[in-house]
């Protein structure tokens, strides 16, 4: 049964048609009477909560949200080198991977390997099978946005230089090996904390 997971600043939705197992407290909302504008103005000023909507289909309460939100198309590259080491960007203040918005008539995966190349300065040799996809909701003027990003396994010749496309905010672009990444975990979106897990460099969380 799919499920899905929705992050809103620090705070994730779930939609699923079971209870995930979780570490944390989760709160479950009344699907019937849940409206998703409603609920993200309301857990704004709210964080680190979790929320749980359970319904027998999680799909169909999923494209409902889709429909009362603004989506745009995002991709992103875990890229590792020949030395088995991963590439990192510091961003705003928080380790992010490579990604960027799909361009008009751009395909997810093509919009995935040309974002990483740009932000890093970096050739890439392989742009192999898409790893997961990850959800994101923010505020765009009075509109409410639902990101939605692709995020594929790349690889490299070699360990390149790299070169942080500063332009885009990118303050540092570094290669991290698999045991290095304490730092990552400890001030990073969870989302991409989802994205190494779906690369396997950290243990996979039941949901």
């Amino acid at each position: 049964m799919k499920r899905y997971r929705i992050y809103i600043n620090d705070n994730t939705l779930y939609i699923a048609a079971t209870a995930p197992e979780l570490a944390t407290e989760i709160q479950q909302l009344e699907v019937q009477e849940f409206n998703f504008q409603s609920f993200y103005k309301k857990i704004s000023k709210v964080s680190g909560k979790s929320f749980l909507l359970m319904d027998a289909d999680p799909k169909a309460l999923f494209q409902k949200i889709k429909k009362s939100c603004l989506i745009i198309k995002a991709a992103g590259g875990l890229v590792s080198s020949a030395k088995s080491n991963y590439l990192f960007i510091f961003r705003n203040k928080k380790w992010d991977l490579p990604k960027g918005k799909v361009e008009k008539g751009e395909k997810m995966k093509q919009a995935a390997l040309r974002e990483v190349e740009e932000e890093c300065g970096v050739k890439i040799y392989t742009n192999e099978e898409k790893l997961c996809k990850t959800y994101h909701v923010y505020t765009l003027g009075a509109k409410i946005v639902l990101k939605k990003t692709n995020w594929y396994r790349m690889t490299v010749k070699g360990e390149p230089k790299l070169i942080p496309q500063k332009e885009e905010g990118i303050t540092k672009a570094i290669w991290l090996s698999k045991a290095d990444l304490a730092p990552i975990v400890a001030n990073t979106y969870p989302s991409i904390m989802d994205v190494l897990e779906a690369g396997r460099l950290l243990e996979q969380r039941i949901l």
